[in-house]
């Protein structure tokens, strides 16, 4: 078949481009010739179908967000009249991406789930249903799991468009709290396909390429080098990092984050830096040079994301909300020890098949802590810990068992 995947951005170290990849690869050595189109494309989707218009930062599309779910506009038919005006233009533009390319299945990728782009994920619902083509939609984190969207005048959009339902239309969630919930609102089955790892894959080691990582970025080789190996946003809850080193007091510790502040601005990370002020933790962002391949930019080297794990003495991921937690896995494929907050998606899914981490229960406690130390002075036990860890990986989120699952979905059709 050709596949044809929409959605608001493809490309970078995001959850949902990083997800979308390994979909690809598993989809396309299953025999499918692959599609894109998005907002904002590169690495495997770079050769796709650009529309401005999909990216949630687009001029247009950000002025209908603010107004939708920051201002609150009382002039509600107004809002909904120009969400649909651009819309027309949106559904154009997939409509001419599916037939210039023969589509036979569109992937939707998380933009009919959230809604950051509320006229794609109205021209996404007029197309499916209008053209009856068939459809997996795959839905990372839904708008009623995020406080942001909330307050609305426009519920009604929302619980016919995030997501939209059709008889072509198959629902893939990513966990089951996930699944439960869309069944509960919405009375829409779904099938759960976790987030997955290439765990048959030997991981990037150090090499000659990555061997100046550390002193490329202003790390010494004696720096106890932490790795939070996320965006920039409050549910990350990057503060209890923070506290977790304060309280470790691990000297030359730095913390170092992979990913940038720009999908919710800049004042939480403003916030962070203060803290890590006060606590006399090095804090650091190193976005503008790592990102999803090598390469050069700005007379850089820039080092891709598996080239820093090999660097990390401690992973932390101490995330109030996951859709799932890809960061997760992959610090389980690099066999990095590894301190995790137990958010919920992690205490349904993840945590009772039996892994072992360090665990906060939303905060950072004395026993997290010494559990911590003692882990740190003994190597032996932090690498049957990892390698225990690797096992449990391997047999539940692989790109096998994708296989399997997507095989699963295909034959409903």
């Amino acid at each position: 078949m050709n596949i044809g995947v929409i959605a608001t951005r493809l490309n970078g170290t995001d959850g949902v481009s990083l997800e979308v990849e390994k979909w690809v690869r598993v989809l396309e050595r299953m025999g499918h010739a692959m599609f894109y189109c998005a907002g904002e494309l590169g690495g495997y989707a770079s050769s796709g179908t650009l529309v401005p218009q999909l990216h949630f930062t687009h001029l247009q599309v950000h002025a209908l967000s603010e107004r939708a779910f920051i201002e609150l506009s009382d002039d509600v038919e107004e809002l909904l009249a120009d969400i649909h005006s651009l819309t027309t233009q949106i559904q154009s533009a997939l409509q001419d991406f599916v037939e210039a390319n023969h589509i036979d299945l569109i992937l939707v990728e998380n933009a009919q789930a959230i809604p950051m782009n509320l006229p794609l994920g109205v021209a996404l619902k007029q197309l499916i249903e209008g053209a009856g083509i068939r459809t997996i939609a795959h839905h990372h984190d839904f708008y009623w799991e995020r406080p942001r969207y909330q307050r609305n005048h426009i519920l009604d959009l929302l619980d016919s468009a995030f997501p939209s339902d059709a008889p072509n239309i198959r629902h893939v969630t990513i966990n089951t709290i996930a699944q439960r919930r869309l069944k509960a609102r919405r009375d829409i089955d779904s099938i759960v396909i976790p987030n997955v790892h290439d765990f048959a894959k030997p991981p990037v080691r150090i090499d000659d390429y990555n061997r100046d990582l550390r002193a490329e970025l202003s790390f010494t080789e004696d720096d106890f080098l932490v790795l939070q190996p996320t965006r920039v946003v409050r549910r990350k809850g990057i503060e209890k990092a923070l506290m977790l080193l304060k309280e470790l007091g691990i000297p030359n510790t730095k913390l170092l984050i992979t990913h940038g502040t720009s999908d919710e601005g800049e004042a939480y990370w403003r916030w962070l830096s203060r803290e890590a002020a006060v606590m006399q933790v090095d804090l650091r962002l190193v976005e503008d040079r790592v990102d999803t391949q090598r390469g050069q930019a700005n007379g850089h080297k820039i080092y891709s994301l598996w080239d820093v794990y090999p660097h990390a003495d401690l992973v932390t991921y101490p995330s109030d909300y996951e859709g799932f937690g890809n960061a997760l896995l992959e610090t389980v494929y690099y066999k990095r020890l590894m301190v995790v907050n137990s958010y919920p998606v992690y205490n349904a899914d993840i945590g009772p098949l039996g892994f072992d981490f360090v665990e906060l229960d939303g905060f950072v406690d004395e026993d997290a802590i010494q559990h911590l130390k003692k882990l740190l002075d003994s190597p032996a036990k932090v690498q049957e810990i990892v390698t225990k860890n690797y096992d449990i990986a391997l047999k539940h989120f692989s790109l096998e068992v994708l296989e399997e699952k997507l095989h699963q979905v295909l034959d409903t059709f």
